[in-house]
């Protein structure tokens, strides 16, 4: 299962450009996530601090919600 934040990403940083990059970033990730799942191409994440490949699945209700681990 894909981790999907609820609470947003904020910046700390005091340069003005710095303040976009927390949802430059989210939106990065989920175009990663839609990328994969159209594609079925393996997104390489991190889980318990190994990299894997997961083969993501969207789901039309809830996207970005489910990821399966590669065999």
């Amino acid at each position: 299962m894909s981790v999907v934040l609820n609470t947003p990403i904020v910046s700390h940083l005091p340069d003005a450009d710095m303040q976009a990059v927390p949802a430059t970033l989210t939106r990065a990730a989920q175009a990663a996530r839609e990328l994969a799942a159209r594609t079925g191409t393996p997104l390489v994440v991190a889980r318990d601090g190994k990299l894997i490949e997961a083969v993501i699945q969207l789901d039309e209700a809830n996207p970005g919600n489910s990821v399966s681990h590669k065999p």
